[in-house]
């Protein structure tokens, strides 16, 4: 596997890879799978019509972890891939994706990953999604990933979904159906500037029993940035779920919060929460009397905040 130090420099952002990882892994780079490996419990597969891959977990697979990122270094390059992760029963994986996007010529770049997870009974999976962009040129960065979630009864997910530098626009859809004691936990972080625009959908149903879902988004808009959280979590049964948006408002940014609840069901225990405020003027100058400047208190603010 060949790679420059741009192709590095994103997969350090986006997947924490400073060298090739353990475990199973399928690493892409400007359209292309640049290196694959499976193990014995977990195996990767082109799929037939080539447009993304399968990834099949066995059954008992337990401390394994899979890492997928995507990397696009070359400007006016546009896809879309289908990944599909069939889960086995009793499993505790972790399964890293994201993409990264260093764009520095005239014309846009957009990669849209297509994922759909079929999780078994009583497994456990975290689901980590980074995305990132970098790049002086005039074309966007544009990523568009959809998620969905089918959970067996019992079983866990946690998802860690996070855009913090440089993606001019993303619209990201999740969707997620819970059964029995199916349990659904997703922290999101975004922060957006400049005229980069971000949208967030969430569509949480739980359909049985047990069932329940956290749903939380953490978010900084700066410059004349536009961002719309819309999350709802249906109830069709003795369920629990809750909904969350809290976030940051600078310079000129705007935010449009819509978190709602459907119950169905008389048992279905739905709450929803959403705050949007700028940054406290007590917190700047607690900071600056310890020696630092407005624009670092700031950025101190809004890290703990996104951390």
């Amino acid at each position: 596997m060949k790679i420059d130090a741009v192709q590095k420099q994103l997969l350090q952002e986006v997947a924490d890879l400073h060298d090739i990882p353990e475990g199973a892994y399928n690493l892409r780079a400007n359209g292309q799978s640049i290196g694959r490996n499976t193990t014995a419990n977990i195996d990767i597969q082109t799929k037939p019509e080539g447009n993304g891959i399968d990834i099949r977990i066995k059954e008992g697979t337990k401390n394994e972890s899979v890492h997928i990122p995507v990397i696009v270094s070359e400007s006016g390059i546009k896809e879309t891939v289908y990944n599909d992760f069939f889960i086995g029963d009793d499993c505790d994986v972790l399964i890293v994706a994201g993409c990264g996007i260093d764009n520095c010529g005239n014309q846009d770049s957009q990669h849209n990953g297509i994922h759909r997870f079929f999780v078994g009974k009583n497994a456990k999976i975290r689901y980590v999604e980074k995305h990132y962009g970098s790049g002086d040129g005039s074309g966007k960065r544009i990523l568009d990933p959809v998620t969905e979630v089918y959970m067996d009864e019992g079983s866990t997910m946690e998802m860690e979904m996070a855009q913090i530098k440089g993606v001019d626009s993303t619209e990201r859809t999740t969707i997620a159906e819970l059964k029995k004691d199916a349990k659904l936990v997703v922290r999101e972080r975004l922060m957006t500037h400049g005229e980069q625009h971000a949208l967030s959908v969430y569509k949480v149903s739980l359909n049985e029993e047990g069932s329940s879902a956290d749903v939380v988004s953490r978010s900084v808009a700066r410059g004349t940035s536009y961002q719309k959280f819309d999350a709802c979590i249906i109830g069709n049964a003795a369920c629990s779920g809750h909904t969350e948006c809290d976030s940051i408002i600078m310079d000129s940014g705007r935010i449009l919060a819509v978190p709602s609840l459907e119950a169905n069901s008389i048992d279905a225990a739905l709450v929803h929460e959403a705050a949007i405020g700028k940054i406290a003027g007590d917190q700047l100058i607690k900071l600056m009397t310890l020696g630092l400047t407005e624009s670092e208190a700031e950025e101190q603010i809004i890290n703990g905040f996104l951390k």
